[in-house]
């Protein structure tokens, strides 16, 4: 009896480290399936704070955390299980649809440079949000289109990351991605949107070093903003253009690839140690760059000579706003608010306070920022 039992628990440890195993593997295939996606992840982040803008600072978590819902649904409910079929049952075509995600990824890039140089964004306003509960439905419902878009990209990005994994582990690692990269975006946007609250409530504390902090999370808000816009576009352009260069060769064109290629290794054995590796690397982001920027320019140019991509580029523009003239509107808002705080402290200073001089917080809890 006893060597029985004692059979079935070294089964059960061996199973237990066989799970184990798994779950790690599972877990380095998924951080591996994310860093791929980086360019959407942050163009994913950049693009939803613009949804809470000219909301009631006392709605802007509730409407993030029901966008956080709609992402999550997006990804496990109407596109895991497509891709996955797919992955298993027609194999061939995830790497045209890989391509059509970074052919539009280079698109929307471009796009958005292209916007900033000829004024498009400047001249268009983020309509103001009205109230009601209809209102903020719409207003879900819109973002959580876009997320679909995005989310799509995000998920066969992934999975032809693990697409010689046996189903199940693709599936399982898919759902980590999905939930990770979901949980990571919507918490830093949170975050973003909090981050002039916590700068405001800050700036009203009785320590000048506290203050001094306030002012600077207030005042960094549009420099934060317009980084991350930056970046998203950059990332989105070299990711687009790395997945069309690797598609073109794996789909039989195997100069451009093999050019790059040939240019990497140069650069690698030029340059010893890990210095090398770093800059081999920055040779294909490079070129991988310069091909999403071409790519995307001439997707653009034939988008606006398109009877209706005029109309349509305005209308998106009007629909979802300029990143950075978001930015720029939060900014002067927001320093406003700043100098408010800075103006309250030094009366109350002057007054020969001692307490907290910060601005009276809301009833509602929200931002004292005009937003």
């Amino acid at each position: 009896m006893s060597g029985g039992l004692m059979a079935l628990l070294d089964d059960v440890a061996a199973l237990a480290r066989v799970t184990a195993a798994s779950v790690d593997d599972i877990g380095a295939a998924a951080g591996r399936a994310s860093m791929k996606a980086a360019g959407v992840v942050v163009d994913d982040t950049a693009v939803t704070p613009q949804y809470v803008q000219d909301v009631s600072p006392a709605r802007e978590l509730p409407i993030i955390w029901r966008i956080t819902k709609g992402s999550l649904r997006n990804k496990l409910v109407f596109i895991l299980p497509v891709i996955l079929l797919l992955s298993q049952f027609a194999p061939w075509l995830l790497t045209p649809i890989l391509m059509l995600g970074g052919s539009y990824l280079c698109f929307e890039g471009a796009e958005k440079i292209w916007s900033k140089i000829s004024g498009h964004g400047a001249k268009t306003k983020t309509p103001v949000v009205e109230k009601g509960k209809s209102a903020e439905d719409t207003m879900v419902g819109g973002a959580v289109r876009t997320d679909l878009i995005l989310s799509a990209e995000i998920m066969v990005i992934s999975l032809n990351e693990v697409a010689g994994e046996p189903l199940l582990s693709r599936a399982a690692i898919l759902v980590v991605v999905a939930v990770g990269i979901t949980v990571l975006v919507y918490g830093v946007v949170a975050l973003i949107i909090r981050m002039d609250d916590f700068g405001l409530h800050l700036a009203g504390r009785s320590s000048p070093t506290t203050q001094k902090i306030g002012h600077g999370l207030v005042k960094g808000m549009p420099g934060l903003l317009t980084v991350i816009s930056v970046v998203g576009t950059a990332a989105m352009i070299w990711v687009g253009g790395h997945i069309v260069l690797v598609g073109l060769d794996e789909l039989g064109w195997h100069a451009p690839y093999e050019i790059v290629h040939h240019v990497e290794v140069l650069v690698h054995d030029a340059v010893p140690g890990g210095l090398g590796a770093a800059l081999a690397w920055l040779t294909n982001t490079f070129f991988s760059a310069v091909l999403g920027l071409v790519w995307g320019a001439v997707l653009v140019l034939v988008w606006e000579l398109l009877p209706f991509g005029k109309g349509e580029h305005e209308a998106e523009h009007a629909a979802h706003g300029d990143h950075e003239a978001q930015g720029e509107h939060h900014g002067k808002h927001s320093g406003a608010a700043a100098s408010s705080a800075a103006s309250s402290s030094a009366e109350s200073d002057g007054a020969g306070g001692t307490g907290p001089s910060g601005p009276t917080p809301p009833a509602d809890g929200g931002s004292t920022a005009a937003r």
